[in-house]
């Protein structure tokens, strides 16, 4: 796969998956109305992080929001912390990763800009989507906590007889979309820094020249390079070496381990 492929799929991928967590965390079905052994099924109700609803048997449904901050429980609290948390982040690496697309020209960035600016947003999103994952995770065990425990004190020790009619809780969509969200944001981020990989540029990659020292007999002239041998060359003058004169026409030399390449 291509770096710009893989960029531009991660990049997608972490786009869908940020677009998730924002539909869970506003969804309302977080928690819905456990309907095994409930003899009251005139009335539904489901629950969110921000409201309540109740939906009847006619259609009509009334929802009414979490009017207080301190009155409700810790671990929602922290849930929706987690979700907000995930959502800005995963924002900032939507807005880094346009930036860093290689398919992308902004003035003279370089690409060694670039791929700084796509491991960024890679980690950033890897970030979201774990924050999202841990959210979900948390209200998923505090609903299972709560359900069996209300499961244990819907019957007596004697025959399992049913004492009490009490409202269960069980999984949302929401928990669902918001599981698939961080999932493919973390997928997304993961995708991304791969991508970082191929667009460093190896430094170590340079064009290197090979340097031959020369031999005794190797002449140079003003008018550019020129190597020639004792034995001759290919100007028609002639030239005085180690005190003896030798003519041009006395036979062409031939290449030797001094002569350049």
């Amino acid at each position: 796969m291509s770096v710009t492929a893989c960029q531009g799929l991660g990049f997608v991928v972490s786009v869908i998956g940020f677009a998730g967590i924002i539909a869970a965390t506003c969804m309302d079905q977080w928690s819905t109305q456990d309907l095994y052994n409930n003899p009251v099924t005139a009335v539904f109700n489901y629950q969110g992080l921000w409201r309540s609803c109740v939906r009847e048997s006619s259609g009509f449904t009334e929802c009414r929001g979490y009017y207080t901050l301190l009155g409700l429980p810790a671990m929602l609290q922290a849930v929706r912390a987690l979700m907000i948390v995930g959502i800005v982040l995963g924002a900032i690496g939507l807005l880094v990763s346009i930036f860093a697309l290689k398919c992308i020209r902004i003035g003279n960035m370089e690409d060694s800009a670039k791929a700084k600016m796509t491991l960024t947003s890679g980690i950033v999103f890897i970030i979201s989507g774990v924050c999202a994952i841990i959210g979900v995770s948390v209200f998923a065990n505090m609903l299972v906590t709560n359900f069996w425990m209300s499961s244990a004190s819907m019957y007596s020790s004697m025959g399992g007889m049913v004492q009490t009619v009490q409202t269960r809780y069980t999984f949302g969509a929401a928990l669902f979309v918001g599981w698939v969200a961080g999932g493919l944001t973390l997928i997304g981020g993961v995708m991304m820094c791969i991508a970082c990989r191929g667009l460093t540029q190896d430094d170590t990659n340079y064009k290197a020249v090979s340097y031959h020292a020369s031999g005794h007999n190797v002449g140079y002239k003003s008018g550019g390079f020129k190597a020639s041998t004792g034995f001759g060359s290919n100007i028609k003058n002639k030239k005085i070496y180690d005190g003896g004169a030798h003519t041009e026409d006395e036979g062409q030399s031939h290449p030797s381990k001094y002569d350049y390449v």
